[in-house]
């Protein structure tokens, strides 16, 4: 099966994270996002945001805030090489996303992407802004293409 890129509305993007994604809901926003097809249908999707991080968010970076396939082989990895390639021809110097700390990230490490560190993980939650989790609130690794 050869699997195609293919560009995708952020209305389909949403849709998509919708009914795949163990465990995120879509992003409020993004820069751009792809798609990759299988011939016949979408099989994937990555949105490509402003880093979540206020302290990493410097003009130069931006975040893969989601990555969510169908477990069609191979269809992550190629969306991550995809994003890197497009968000340098954007004139951004870097690109970085999250896993949570029990998943392997094979899809990256195949993409040539390597791990920065281990975030502490917990919630968002404070007194003086109240969340409802609606994530894991694990350790997260850190990623950089």
């Amino acid at each position: 099966m050869q699997l195609e890129l293919q560009p995708i509305r952020f209305s389909e993007a949403r849709e998509f994270i919708l009914q795949n994604h163990s465990h995120h809901l879509p992003p409020q926003g993004w820069l751009f996002g792809i798609g990759v097809n299988n011939g016949k249908e979408i099989v994937g999707i990555i949105t490509v945001g402003r880093p979540v991080a206020r302290a990493l968010d410097d003009g130069w970076t931006a975040e893969a805030t989601r990555c969510c396939t169908d477990s069609t082989s191979n269809a992550a990895s190629k969306l991550y090489a995809a994003a890197w390639r497009a968000t340098r021809a954007m004139g951004y110097r870097r690109l970085i996303t999250y896993t949570l700390a029990s998943e392997i990230g094979t899809s990256l490490k195949a993409a040539g992407w390597r791990t920065l560190y281990q975030t502490s993980g917990g919630s968002w939650n404070c007194k003086s802004r109240p969340r409802i989790d609606k994530h894991p609130t694990e350790q997260k690794v850190l990623w950089e293409a």
